[in-house]
């Protein structure tokens, strides 16, 4: 472990980039020569105004893999002149903190600051997570800590509120093609692809540089006889496997963007959302227990097959499997995107729910209780209660309401669907009832 905490020296990274990996060779030397997150270093981002006014704050890094977290902490501490230490989460202890922490602290009496950057810092637990506190307080260290995973769970509340959040997009295609440019310059020979498969290679990095560089480098390693169209780049190469993690924020990003397409009606964007989530190996039935919750909470009476369709689905999947029970999911899917939507209901339901926690234990009227006992006769229970089935048109109009309470309304469909209808039912028997409360 004794190199993991070594001070930053150039000669090393000089000795990899000699004949390390071509990712290496390839780190930028300069937050200037960093791609994809100019609204970062920048002159007018968050880094280029540190670096800018000399003072470097603790920051934390969120971004997905091979974005460039550990390349900018390591020039941030260049460019405001710290001592540069990393240590991974993944591989560290209790012990190994407390001897970067004693190392800072000596430095720091010699005039020297320390810049400890933190790799998966989501890694520690809470409690160790606190033990950065008083060194961080102190000014012992300047934290620089790297996450995938959304700070705002993977982090305690006490770390978050002393450090700022940073986040690095995903590469997009002109930085991932700017990271090709300066691999074919560096190695003195273009990549041996077409121009289309050089796009596909891009395409394929899903916005990581250093699986892009990786991959690029593996091509270098290989003489071919002639550059590689699209199908012979397949052939070659791995088919990369998505970035998901089924508990993690990858998860929660792409179930909330299916839900909000299918709340907006975009078939074509649920579908995409949804063929996302289950190519990248999620559980189809955690699907479609949401869309289950989707055909009532955004669809509801507006259109009550939903629900049917959902849970067909269900059955359907259960009883065919995979591939062939994910048609079924995807019917269901395009059923709810493209049915009217209401949340009529589940704003009833919320309203319902609230109402009956304010007013407690109110006696429904007695009329419309049974009484299956002859006491319950004599104390009126059931006295007085109209059959709708034997009024007019099948509706008395009676009161159902507890005699201390105001009768209340929970439930307005929308003039969607079929709410349209019930709507107009509603209206009508409120008009028999005189419209009495409503």
């Amino acid at each position: 472990m004794a190199d993991l905490f070594a001070a930053h020296d150039p000669a090393p990274m000089d000795a990899t980039a000699a004949g390390g990996p071509l990712a290496d060779r390839l780190r930028p030397h300069d937050l200037n020569a960093v791609v994809g997150q100019d609204h970062l270093t920048g002159p007018e981002g968050a880094i280029g105004r540190m670096v800018a006014a000399g003072r470097l704050s603790s920051i934390i890094l969120w971004g997905p893999p091979g974005t460039g977290k550990t390349t900018t902490a390591r020039l941030l501490a260049d460019a405001v002149g710290l001592r540069f230490v990393a240590i991974s989460a993944v591989f560290s202890g209790v012990a190994d903190l407390k001897k970067v922490f004693a190392e800072a602290k000596a430095h720091a009496r010699s005039g020297t600051r320390t810049l400890l950057f933190v790799d998966e810092i989501h890694r520690f637990n809470r409690a160790q997570q606190d033990g950065f506190l008083p060194f961080v307080e102190d000014g012992t260290v300047t934290l620089v800590g790297a996450t995938t995973e959304n700070p705002s769970f993977a982090l305690n509340a006490a770390l978050l509120s002393r450090a700022q959040v940073l986040i690095l997009r995903r590469l997009d295609h002109r930085a991932l093609s700017q990271l090709l440019d300066r691999a074919e310059a560096l190695e003195g020979r273009p990549l041996p692809l077409t121009a289309e498969a050089r796009d596909a290679l891009v395409a394929s990095a899903d916005g990581d540089g250093r699986f892009l560089l990786n991959q690029a480098e593996t091509l270098y390693s290989v003489s071919f006889d002639a550059p590689l169209d699209p199908a012979g780049l397949s052939a070659f190469l791995q088919r990369r496997v998505a970035v998901y993690d089924k508990d993690r924020d990858g998860h929660y990003n792409l179930i909330s963007a299916l839900h909000k397409s299918l709340r907006g009606s975009d078939p074509q964007a649920a579908l995409y959302y949804l063929a996302r989530m289950l190519v990248a190996g999620e559980e189809p039935l955690y699907v479609l227990r949401r869309l289950v919750r989707f055909a009532s909470e955004d669809i509801g009476l507006a259109d009550p097959q939903a629900l049917v369709q959902c849970l067909a689905a269900k059955d359907s999947y259960e009883f065919l499997g995979s591939p062939e029970g994910e048609l079924a999911i995807v019917q269901a899917c395009l059923y709810c995107a493209t049915a009217p939507k209401s949340n009529a209901a589940y704003a009833a339901m919320k309203a319902a729910w609230r109402s009956a926690k304010e007013t407690g234990s109110l006696m429904p009227p007695q009329n419309i209780l049974n009484a299956p006992t002859k006491l319950m006769k004599d104390i009126g229970y059931g006295k007085g209660y109209a059959y709708d089935h034997d009024a007019p048109d099948g509706f008395s109009g009676a009161n159902y309401w507890p005699e201390e309470m105001t009768p209340q309304i929970f439930y307005t469909p929308t003039d969607r669907g079929t709410e349209k209808r019930i709507a107009e039912r509603l209206a009508w028997w409120d008009a028999r009832r005189g419209g009495a409360d409503r």
